[in-house]
């Protein structure tokens, strides 16, 4: 009988083994962050087990950052890290439980289905070969990895609105890797009427990974020196915050009248906004803006609602260290973090899939629409800055 075999030496891998001779009794335990005290992210392949009656306990799992995650939680498998499906999972206050038996040898378990730097590459490289669309390099991470900007639109136009969109900046959160794909499959269909309408009225700059060292090396939240880059933003350190760093400056340069900051939550099986009602600057022109984003998304995807999300700060009680909230008091701007689960979409569930892939992409899709209904309402500024 082979032994079994579990490795995480790979992009975005992350496990530490501690038992693993007997399939019942397979015992693991989450890794921090690199340089940092974050941890719950997973990914591990474990082969030699076709057949078998699993049973794999992460032991650490109480210790985690937020151990309300686990709370009707389901772990994703893949055989192929192409179609990720749920298992059963359970958590009983102290580790985390996954029950499996694979119907192949050798398969994949995570905490949500990665998005590669493999996948990264082929999406920014892809997507300069639209007349309307280039990818430029802004900056270097603090591993000296390149942070990738794609533009789309006419940045010539001074007349346009200027569109921002980052993801990853806590690398684990996977899904927001995907939302942007989704949305960028749509940009780029040249069929599409709203697409064309936007790009008349808008310039766009996404950032795909904010922080493709911390995916890499399997984190949590952290980037490569240890940070929280989503606490940066009030004063970014060039040298340990290089990603923000570099995305803020060129913010200042090219101004912004919408920022959107793609994430996932580990607790609340829901999509939802987290936005800017706490700055100095929130106001009645600001409030239409976000009320008109948020009904108009919630008429066109179901998928979002603004039930169930974090307690809106008081008037000006927001952290402004947190990108968001920085971007909208620096800016004057409607500034939106948009979470999706690491669980499932409680209002519409999915047993065999739970919050997937696809349906990130496809929500990623669909943000056209409340971009373009806020849009007509934003006062173009001559000065970014003021």
């Amino acid at each position: 009988m082979s032994l079994i075999k579990i490795s995480s030496a790979f992009d975005s891998g992350s496990i530490e083994v501690i038992e693993a001779q007997d399939p019942q009794n397979i015992q693991l335990n989450l890794r921090k962050d690199t340089n940092a005290e974050f941890m719950q992210w997973f990914y591990f392949r474990i082969q030699e087990v076709q057949g078998m009656d699993l049973k794999i306990d992460i032991l650490n799992a109480s210790e985690a950052s937020y151990p309300e995650g686990w709370e009707d939680y389901q772990a994703v498998v893949s055989y192929d890290r192409i179609t990720w499906f749920r298992v059963p999972t359970s958590y009983d206050g102290k580790k985390l439980t996954i029950e499996f038996m694979p119907e192949f040898n050798s398969m994949f378990v995570a905490y949500f289905a990665p998005y590669t730097h493999d996948q990264h590459l082929n999406l920014v490289s892809s997507v300069q070969m639209m007349p309307y669309a280039f990818v430029e390099h802004i900056g270097k991470t603090v591993e000296g990895r390149d942070i990738d900007m794609i533009v789309l639109g006419d940045d010539t136009d001074e007349t346009k609105k200027k569109v921002w969109m980052i993801a990853r900046q806590h690398p684990g959160e996977s899904m927001a890797e995907w939302f942007v794909e989704g949305f960028m499959e749509r940009m780029l269909d040249s069929n599409d009427a709203l697409v064309r309408q936007l790009l008349d009225e808008a310039v766009f700059y996404i950032i795909p990974n904010v922080n493709p060292d911390g995916s890499i090396a399997g984190n949590l939240r952290a980037n490569a020196a240890g940070e929280n880059l989503n606490r940066a933003w009030g004063n970014p350190d060039p040298v340990t915050m290089p990603e923000v760093y570099h995305i803020l400056q060129n913010m200042e340069w090219t101004g912004v009248d919408l920022m959107l900051d793609i994430h996932g939550d580990e607790g609340l099986p829901y999509n939802f906004i987290s936005s800017i009602e706490g700055i100095p600057s929130f106001d009645a022109y600001l409030k239409e803006q976000l009320d008109t984003f948020k009904e108009t998304w919630m008429t066109t995807n179901p998928d979002f609602q603004d039930e169930h999300a974090y307690p809106i700060n008081d008037p000006g009680q927001a952290n402004l260290n947190i990108c968001s909230k920085a971007i909208g008091e620096k800016f004057k701007c409607l500034s939106l973090t948009l979470e999706m689960p690491f669980k499932d979409n409680a209002d519409y569930p999915d047993p065999i899939f739970g919050w997937s892939p696809e349906r990130s992409k496809n929500l990623g899709a669909s943000i056209l629409h409340p971009i373009a209904a806020v849009l007509p309402k934003i006062i173009k500024k001559e000065d970014p800055n003021q």
